[in-house]
């Protein structure tokens, strides 16, 4: 993990639609958002988002169109 001023040490921190960003470990993590990673340097961080934020829909956008999926269209 970076300690100097040039290489912050980071988080990954998500919202409620699982939608991921990086913040600086030195500053609050803001409402509606949580810590999933960190802290690390910024590469380690951004391999964490590559890894794990693989569709980048909103939860509730994944979640309408999966309903839609399961409702019947009339024919």
């Amino acid at each position: 993990m970076a300690d100097d001023e040039t290489n912050p040490p980071y988080l990954v921190v998500v919202n409620h639609e699982e939608q991921h960003s990086l913040w600086r470990a030195d500053l609050a993590i803001p409402s509606g958002w949580r810590r999933v990673f960190g802290p690390g340097d910024k590469s380690d961080c951004l391999s964490y988002v590559n890894e794990n934020w693989t569709d980048m829909r909103p939860l509730s956008l994944r979640r309408a169109i999966e309903a839609a999926s399961r409702t019947p269209t009339p024919d």
